[in-house]
């Protein structure tokens, strides 16, 4: 398993791209929109988690997520891993990757939102704030430190 991070000068981002519109959960057209029209901008990143060149999962680095108006940065988001790979620890691999990445670039914290149960804590996230998001669901806002 190889991680890899891009920008939109990889050879890889279009490829990426496509499979995010094509995967079973439909946030990844979203992604791939933010990849086709280029909004990744100074620091930020698309990961991706390849098996022999093929993909087997993502997530993002960037400054903003789907919450407006509120002061936290940076986010990992648009977590996602295949359904052929789950149970191999593959969503924490990905995590840890991202944190390395920010915590280098001079990060000291890191967010993640999501409406998922008992997922993130586990990585050792910490809820500290709840807000609805434009589809009117309230979302969950999670924080760890970086060590």
């Amino acid at each position: 398993m190889e991680l890899k991070m891009l920008t939109s000068s990889d050879r890889m981002w279009n490829k990426v791209s496509d499979y995010a519109k094509s995967c079973s959960w439909g946030a990844g057209i979203s992604l791939a929109n933010a990849m086709d029209d280029n909004l990744f901008t100074e620091w930020e990143r698309v990961i991706v988690a390849l098996d022999d060149q093929k993909i087997c999962g993502y997530c993002t680095v960037a400054k903003t997520d789907c919450i407006p108006d509120v002061c936290y940065t940076p986010y990992i988001g648009y977590m996602f891993v295949d359904e052929e790979y789950r149970g191999n620890r593959l969503s924490q691999k990905l995590i840890q990757y991202s944190m390395d990445y920010l915590k280098e670039i001079g990060f000291d914290k890191v967010y993640i939102v999501s409406d998922h149960e008992n997922l993130y804590e586990k990585y050792g996230f910490e809820v500290v704030d709840r807000k609805t998001a434009p589809w009117g669901e309230v979302e969950k806002i999670y924080m760890q430190k970086l060590m």
